[in-house]
């Protein structure tokens, strides 16, 4: 093994991380990596930075990288990973889902538990698809303001499927210690002096804002920064501390976890399981039902803290 530099599977050895999550750090931003010929590599010390922050509840900048990495250059999960019946793919963010994920290889040690680190219309999309197991939602409507149930059934057509509260979450706005732009609400979205940090395409935050933007009649065009987008809570929260933009929307949880950043709350979020309803049938399923329902799993939860766990097991719809 190189000293300085290594591969991403060395990585993955390293930290007893999947491949897969590599991968995914690096497209996050969150790993910085460079391209030596047509080989990714990650430095040592990057590597401990990483782990130094995941300690401390910060993030590196994606600002720290040597060479710009696109999607294309990382190999993509459909060509790592296949869903048969001893492996699970559950698609989403949200830390929560880390630790499902690792619940459910402890508690069925036949069953390998993949992670895809995607927004919610493209984690329902690939369950539509056959191509994940489980998809995590926080998709509001705009016209109904509900959560969820419309988009469900609109990405999966005639397809049964049961959505099961994980967590309520607060989105917010993330902005720059002291708030000195005086950022309150929604209605700022419409002002021409702020800068804002926007998510990508398929995420619930997009989703969140394309709506409120529809609500209050504002086109995007008017956003400035609307085009600038980062792929997660942190990086969102990380480009405001940084002075990237004035404001970006964000759950209440990641602001705490950065400096120099403040939270305007806006209004909480159903954060759901989505799951084919006949795969329910499987003893696998019943098994992950059984561990988000757990006192185990949830106080695990609650000693994170920022999540509302009221309803976490609790069906809320079948479609």
């Amino acid at each position: 093994m190189n000293s300085t530099s290594l591969t991403p599977l060395e990585v993955a050895e390293l930290l007893k991380i999947t491949k897969n999550t590599v991968y995914e750090l690096i497209k996050r931003g969150e790993l910085p990596a460079y391209k030596v010929g047509r080989k990714l590599r990650i430095d040592k010390e990057d590597i401990d930075s990483y782990i130094k922050s995941q300690k401390s509840s910060t993030i590196s900048s994606p600002d720290t990288q040597q060479q710009e990495i696109t999607l294309n250059d990382i190999p993509s999960e459909k060509n790592e990973t296949k869903l048969d019946d001893k492996s699970i793919i559950i698609c989403g963010q949200d830390m929560i889902l880390d630790i499902l994920s690792r619940n459910i290889e402890s508690s069925l040690p036949s069953i390998k538990s993949y992670r895809s680190y995607m927004g919610s219309y493209n984690g329902l999309y690939n369950l539509y698809n056959n191509k994940s197991s489980i998809a995590s939602s926080h998709l509001w409507d705009w016209e109904t303001s509900e959560y969820n149930i419309d988009f469900v059934k609109k990405l999966l057509p005639g397809i049964p499927c049961t959505i099961i509260n994980l967590t309520y979450r607060t989105q917010g706005f993330y902005v720059q210690k002291g708030n000195p732009k005086n950022i309150n609400g929604w209605e700022d979205l419409k002002r021409d002096d702020l800068s804002y940090v926007n998510r990508e395409i398929g995420c619930g935050v997009r989703v969140l804002l394309d709506g409120k933007l529809r609500e209050l009649n504002i086109s995007s065009n008017e956003i400035n920064g609307y085009n600038y987008e980062e792929n997660s809570h942190l990086a969102v929260a990380s480009a405001v501390a940084r002075g990237k933009g004035d404001f970006g929307i964000g759950i209440e949880k990641v602001a705490k976890q950065i400096d120099n950043i403040d939270f305007i709350p806006l209004q909480k979020e159903r954060y759901d399981l989505v799951i084919k309803t006949n795969d329910l049938e499987n003893p696998i399923y019943k098994q992950i039902l059984n561990i988000i329902n757990s006192d185990t799993f949830k106080d695990e939860l609650e000693g994170l803290g920022g999540y509302d766990l009221k309803d976490t097991g609790k069906i809320i719809a079948e479609t």
